[in-house]
């Protein structure tokens, strides 16, 4: 380790890491130090630069608490979520998309029909529905779907405190037919979080923050690759310029209105509402 500069000290560096026993994780530890001091001195990094990098780790993480997670928005905003994402979808399988920094692994169970929406949230009605199926198109009975929304206002209950905690957000299975369905109000677009560090590196770079109105889903069941995604509306204006990167045309649905009950059969809706027919395909683990 004696007489590092700036010609030999990555190699050093990557040679403390070779009696790492795990041949994977050497692999990515090495090539992180690579690239990461490549980055340094393609750009020169100066020692303010470089405080003020740390700095923001710093701040992303003083900011992060269980309902927020700042590192999952800065990885968003950086392409770095869309990036892995895109690298691991699947062949078959539907597109997967952003996982988010507001999920909330302990969402209630609710049966098939549910209306979600608790408390007054205004907005359109909306009944999201559709079937799970592997690649080949053959239903998976009992499949787990886990979703969960942002209210008409662009806010999740993590933002807004007078939302109930689990206001617009469940778990249910999929019946014998793949079949899932729940009763929602239609999702607001919205800006990320604006308030940390990730909003002042938008700013800094001149970025735009807004998202395109959505739905959270994971879908998950046994033997089968389970999929984190979103769907969008076609009508929404944002589409174009997600700041998380996280659109894909195989994603965005459109909402169809309905002026009867009937055209909730089995499920039950007060009329005007809209529908929204989805179906997920997940692949072969």
């Amino acid at each position: 380790m004696k007489n590092l500069d700036a010609d030999n000290v990555t190699e050093a560096v990557v040679a403390s890491f070779r009696r790492t026993r795990d041949e994977r994780l050497r692999r990515i530890l090495e090539s992180l130090v690579r690239h990461l001091h490549g980055f340094a001195r393609e750009v020169r990094l100066t020692p303010a630069e470089w405080k003020a990098a740390i700095d923001f780790l710093y701040a992303a993480g003083r900011i992060s608490d269980e309902r927020r997670n700042e590192f999952v928005l800065a990885s968003d905003v950086l392409g770095l979520s869309a990036l892995v994402d895109l690298l691991n979808r699947p062949e078959g399988a539907t597109e997967s998309s952003e996982l988010g920094p507001f999920y909330n692994p302990d969402s209630p169970w609710v049966p098939l029909g549910a209306d979600i929406v608790r408390g007054a949230a205004g907005g359109e009605r909306v009944l999201v529905r559709g079937r799970v199926t592997d690649t080949a198109g053959r239903a998976i009975a009992g499949a787990l779907l886990d979703f969960w929304q942002a209210a008409p206002s662009g806010l999740y209950p993590a933002q807004d405190p007078a939302q109930p905690a689990d206001n617009l957000r469940g778990r249910m299975r999929t019946d014998e037919q793949g079949r899932y369905a729940f009763v929602t109000v239609k999702p607001g677009p919205y800006t990320v979080p604006y308030d940390g560090p990730v909003g002042a590196l938008l700013r800094a770079g001149g970025r735009d923050a807004w998202r395109p109105a959505h739905f959270h889903f994971i879908v998950s069941a046994d033997g089968h690759v389970p999929v984190v995604t979103e769907l969008f509306p076609a009508d929404d204006p944002h589409l174009e310029k997600d700041a998380v990167f996280g659109v894909r045309a195989s994603l965005v649905f459109r909402y169809v209105r309905h002026e009867t009950a009937e055209a909730a059969a089995p499920y039950l809706v007060e009329p005007p509402f809209y529908s929204v027919d989805f179906d997920f395909r997940l692949a072969p683990a």
